[in-house]
């Protein structure tokens, strides 16, 4: 009798445990799916601000998110729940860079290499460091003159001709 009672006592508490477990697993790992034009912020799906601005105060029960424009030198380039819009890039002349287009609210600066330089770090369309066009050796010309997305290319004179490497 005792062996028949602490089997039947184990198989509930078992069943019990087992529907313990599921229904902690269910209730804490829940997740709040929200449409892609929302944030989520705590349990709430809160609408995203749109590019060139950022969230001032998150969305409740009875309101809206509230969204403040970017400031002069920062950017957003698309709806967000960010609370800080990104810095706009700094185009170094020190690194051979020029401004192409400047930075707008809704858009980064594009920086290019300045004249007689080219790029040398080109991340999605946009020139992240330049270097100068080498100088040709005397007794060398410009095969190729260089431009903003290549070095200049030199070759030897032939016999009989000269250089003194700008030609």
């Amino acid at each position: 009798m005792f062996l028949l009672y602490d089997k039947t006592s184990r198989r509930t508490s078992l069943r019990t445990s087992a529907f313990l477990i599921i229904v902690i697993k269910v209730l804490c790992c829940q997740t709040l799916t929200c449409r892609p034009e929302e944030y989520q912020i705590d349990n709430e799906c809160c609408p995203m601000c749109p590019s060139g601005s950022r969230v001032e105060t998150d969305c409740t029960e009875s309101s809206d998110t509230s969204c403040l424009p970017c400031m002069s030198g920062t950017y957003m380039n698309k709806p967000t729940g960010r609370r800080e819009c990104f810095q706009c890039t700094n185009c170094d002349a020190g690194s051979g860079l020029k401004v192409k287009t400047s930075c707008t609210t809704t858009s980064d600066t594009v920086c290019e290499p300045l004249e007689g330089f080219f790029c040398t770090d080109l991340i999605k369309d946009q020139c992240e460091a330049a270097q100068k066009h080498k100088d040709c050796d005397p007794g060398q010309y410009i095969k190729e003159k260089g431009t903003s997305s290549s070095d200049t290319v030199c070759s030897d004179c032939s016999d009989g001709t000269f250089s003194d490497g700008t030609l």
